[in-house]
């Protein structure tokens, strides 16, 4: 076995390389723990589309992610816990909406902001949501014709 110096440093490279991309795609998937974040409640009558780790964000720009989904037994609703970076503000009267990204885009949580001076409480839930609205059924509204005249 050598032990040639230039293929200890080309081994070194690599080694770097590996645990760069793997400290990014952590970050990236949002698998930092760190205590900088917050949550936030949502009921939303469907969630189709979004998933644990699906972006949440305030326009346009990432502010955090989707921690939990649940369903609530009573109301048959589904329960989304959002973790919100704690340098973000949501006023107490903003809503959360499932946008899509486009046709072949995947689904996020967007905050549209309120007006209220007052703000979220670390556990707090959105009063106004809207669910995601399902691409199939508005094709076949449009190809069928029918309309909610």
């Amino acid at each position: 076995m050598s032990q040639n110096p230039v293929e200890i440093a080309v081994g070194g490279v690599v080694l770097a390389a590996a645990i760069g991309f793997a400290v990014y795609a952590g970050q990236a998937a949002g698998l930092s723990r760190s205590g900088d974040s917050y949550e936030l409640k949502a009921s939303f009558r469907s969630v189709e589309g979004i998933s644990v780790g699906t972006d949440v964000r305030l326009a346009g720009v990432k502010i955090g992610s989707i921690s939990n989904l649940d369903l609530d037994p009573q109301t048959y609703r589904a329960m989304a816990t959002l973790t919100v970076s704690q340098d973000i503000q949501v006023p107490d009267d903003s809503a959360a909406v499932i946008s899509s990204e486009g046709l072949l885009g995947g689904n996020f949580v967007e905050i549209s902001p309120g007006g209220s001076l007052d703000y979220f409480d670390p556990g707090g839930e959105f009063t106004d949501t809207q669910g995601s609205v399902s691409l199939i059924s508005l094709l076949v509204k449009f190809v069928s014709g029918s309309s909610d005249e």
